[in-house]
């Protein structure tokens, strides 16, 4: 087995000086249920930090539609009414390490790191995680979980939808 001395030193020189070994982080798990209806589509999912005055800290993830032609997804990003006035118009899509496509009914995990991308410019603070889905022939919910950044201890908070969203999951990492 390979020692490696760098890592045991600047682990202990963090340790000096009062900082953590390993950064601070932020996970979320967003759940989409299984509707039993006629005509299904998957949601279009936003999610992102807000500061308390509702201006948009970061955005984290939007799930739409990449794959149809002529970037027609884009066209319906605008039924996510909340992230679309508070942010999404000004975004060129696609947003690199941001967006991606619609995912199916289930639990779906996303991981940041304090310091990385999207995460970097985050002071410390008191925020709300926003979570909205729309789907077409169906609805639209926003789900929000207020949290203080960066965390202080380890903490779970919870938040459950109605019919778009179910169980929002915040995860915090000191």
């Amino acid at each position: 087995m390979t020692k490696h001395p760098y890592l045991r030193y600047s682990m202990a020189l963090g340790a000096c000086l009062g900082a953590p070994a390993f950064a601070a982080g932020l996970g979320v798990v967003v759940e989409i249920p299984r509707l039993q209806v006629a005509e299904y589509h998957r949601p279009y999912v936003a999610v992102w930090v807000e500061r308390p005055d509702a201006t948009v800290a970061t955005t984290l993830a939007v799930w739409y539609d990449v794959k149809l032609k002529n970037a027609e997804g884009t066209k319906w990003l605008k039924d996510m009414r909340q992230w679309w006035r508070r942010t999404g118009r000004e975004l060129s899509m696609p947003v690199d390490g941001v967006t991606g496509p619609t995912r199916p009914a289930g639990r779906h995990q996303l991981q940041f790191t304090e310091g990385a991308h999207p995460l970097a410019q985050l002071p410390a603070g008191n925020y709300k995680l926003m979570v909205e889905a729309a789907r077409e022939v169906g609805g639209r919910e926003l789900v929000s979980i207020p949290f203080a950044w960066p965390a202080a201890k380890a903490e779970r908070l919870a938040a459950k939808g109605s019919a778009e969203l179910g169980e929002v999951t915040l995860e915090l990492k000191p």
